[in-house]
């Protein structure tokens, strides 16, 4: 029977007893949906699934995203791969929520641990629904009113991603088809009724409404009040660990203070609504 352990008491539950190589019963799938909205991120430990086992579990919940920059799994394409013999990871360290720059941003992602350090290279989940509700009513009713731009380039700067001429026309493309776009500084979660926070350092770049250094200077509070202690987790990895969590709800920072020769893979999928 399928349990959840809670891991902290503001994020994070350790689901056991659930099998991700087979086919998701409807009752698991609940049970799991369930735990994302109670907990904001799950995780499961010893799942040593396939790459399209991987693609079949994280299908459940939505149509996967297929991103413009990260190398993919060969044949699968919805697969990201995190890996720091073909990437430079220091652009995941940092506080972000998942492809923000989007008009329709992710619901969550399902990313699997297939090599790991020793030590280092945790991950840690913020939970800006608490972050939300830590705030008090007259800055929350101050930032229901404003809206902020969320932009592709903070966080895939051409002199990191525009080495190789192949390279510089991917991420030139890309720049084109992912225009700045607006969100609120506030978001609703239609499950719940629950508003969260929805800035983030990873591509937030200005409070539209405000001006430029009051922009600035908000946005540096809010980023530094979403990593409060008291509403993360820091979770160390495991090979077969895997993490699914909301998007929405969270934001996360893949600690990246492991030397550059040691070899770090990490899969990805994400889920779209």
């Amino acid at each position: 029977m399928s349990a959840t352990q809670p891991l902290t008491p503001a994020v994070g539950a350790l689901i056991n007893h659930i099998d991700l190589s087979l086919p998701l019963s409807t009752k698991d799938k609940a049970f799991i949906e369930e735990a994302l909205l109670n907990h904001k991120v799950v995780f499961f430990r010893n799942q040593n699934i396939s790459p399209q086992q991987q693609v079949d579990f994280a299908s459940n919940f939505g149509n996967l995203h297929i991103h413009p920059i990260y190398p993919h799994v060969p044949n699968h394409p919805e697969l990201i791969v995190l890996d720091t013999q073909l990437n430079d990871l220091r652009d995941n360290a940092l506080w972000h929520s998942d492809v923000s720059f989007s008009k329709n941003p992710p619901y969550g992602a399902v990313l699997q641990a297939k090599k790991v350090p020793e030590y280092g290279g945790d991950t840690f989940w913020s939970n800006v629904e608490k972050a939300y509700d830590e705030l008090s009513p007259a800055l929350q009713s101050f930032l229901e009113t404003l809206t902020a731009t969320h932009d592709f380039s903070k966080s895939f700067p051409t002199s990191r991603f525009g080495e190789t001429d192949e390279n510089l026309d991917k991420l030139e493309r890309t720049k084109r088809e992912n225009p700045s776009i607006t969100h609120p500084v506030i978001r609703t979660i239609p499950e719940t009724g629950k508003k969260v926070l929805y800035v983030n350092e990873g591509f937030t770049t200005r409070i539209n409404e405000l001006s430029e250094k009051e922009s600035q200077l908000l946005l540096d509070y809010l980023f530094q009040h979403i990593t409060k202690p008291e509403f993360t987790i820091r979770w160390h990895w495991q090979a077969g660990d895997i993490a699914f969590w909301d998007n929405r709800t969270t934001q996360h920072y893949a600690v990246y203070d492991y030397d550059k020769s040691v070899h770090r893979i990490m899969n990805r999928a994400t889920i779209l609504k």
